[in-house]
């Protein structure tokens, strides 16, 4: 497999964040060569890839954490302060994060606020992180049970992705990922890179044997994997704060916070982004955006994915929680919307208006 070069996301000159790649968990250690102690913090369901890094030069304290919506608030991320500095962590240590976008999210935001701000970098290891959640420095917790309303944006100084973490990912979690890979492909579609992920996702999904399925396409993963993360990349270092091409990537996620909400967390991010994307593409169709048929030919596309596409409660239901939205500004929402695959809009509404 030839090494991918490495992605940088910057502000102008200055780059803020690098992206690089390996074969194995291992291949890390040059990049926590700069610290004289290195910090893990790690979800309690990767282990066993935790206790190889653990091994490595430099790497002081391990911390475990509890990766769920449940834990991910505000007294999770001052346990993990607690235990930096009872640990002798200092501003010049590095923060790693190893997990999935849970973990990643509570890490960085740690990182943010202890001691004014110390240096985090990420390993991800769901298919969501890789190509979504680990990428761009936006960094929360969830607050009253409103999802990401306490964070900050701030870049990790490297996102370190391999492959070889996915190989032993329940396939719940590699099929929700699934939906954000999507997602970032209906935003910019270089190189086809659409069909070549629905063909590729659905074939791992017709397998008898996912786990196999997706070692013996680990090259053509990894490869898609870093053309989504070069999308993102390339969207957060013009926009890196959000004032406006960066809203596309909130397509479908509008209504999947909604759904997630109103599922009581019980409906997974990815499967509600999957829901979210067809019901902004049922919209984008009725209001004339569309050819008329891109709700249609989504649907076939992400079930062949083996990804849901009925949302579960009427619109209705999701009013509410969309106008508590923390992307809302004066009761008004940006709604991301289709043209069709490679090109998207972005309409302020109400959320009544869907309706």
């Amino acid at each position: 497999m030839a090494k991918l070069e490495d992605i940088l996301i910057t502000d102008g000159d200055k780059v803020l964040s690098r992206l690089c790649s390996g074969k194995s968990c291992e291949d890390v250690a040059p990049l926590l060569e700069g610290y004289a102690s290195v910090f893990l913090v790690y979800d309690a369901a990767v282990e066993t890839y935790a206790g190889r890094i653990s091994s490595l030069p430099g790497v002081r304290s391990a911390y475990a954490v509890t990766a769920d919506e449940g834990h991910k608030d505000i007294s999770t991320v001052m346990d993990i302060c607690r235990w930096l500095l009872e640990n002798g962590a200092d501003r010049f240590s590095l923060l790693l994060a190893m997990g999935g976008g849970i973990t990643t999210d509570m890490a960085g935001f740690a990182a943010a606020i202890f001691k004014r701000g110390m240096d985090c970098a990420f390993i991800p290891t769901t298919l969501l992180s890789q190509v979504d959640a680990a990428i761009g420095g936006k960094n929360g917790v969830n607050f009253l049970h409103l999802k990401n309303m306490l964070g900050v944006i701030r870049q990790p100084v490297f996102t370190f992705e391999c492959p070889e973490v996915l190989e032993t990912l329940p396939y719940g979690e590699f099929v929700g990922g699934s939906a954000e890979m999507i997602k970032t492909f209906i935003i910019e579609n270089r190189n086809s890179n659409y069909a070549t992920a629905v063909r590729v996702l659905s074939e791992i999904y017709a397998s008898e044997d996912r786990s196999r399925a997706i070692r013996e396409r680990r090259e053509l993963l990894l490869n898609l994997i870093h053309e989504a993360a070069r999308v993102k990349a390339g969207i957060v270092s013009r926009d890196q704060f959000e004032r406006g091409e960066r809203r596309k990537l909130n397509l479908g996620h509008t209504f999947a916070h909604a759904i997630e909400k109103r599922s009581g967390y019980g409906i997974s991010h990815g499967e509600a982004v999957s829901m979210g994307m067809v019901m902004a593409a049922g919209l984008s169709d009725r209001l004339g955006l569309t050819d008329g048929h891109a709700e249609e030919r989504l649907k076939e596309d992400l079930n062949a994915c083996g990804l849901p596409v009925a949302c579960p409660y009427p619109a209705e239901e999701l009013c509410e929680a969309m106008e508590k939205d923390k992307k809302a500004e004066n009761g008004s929402l940006h709604f991301v919307l289709m043209k069709g695959i490679g090109e998207v809009v972005t309409i302020n509404m109400k959320a009544n208006e869907i309706l």
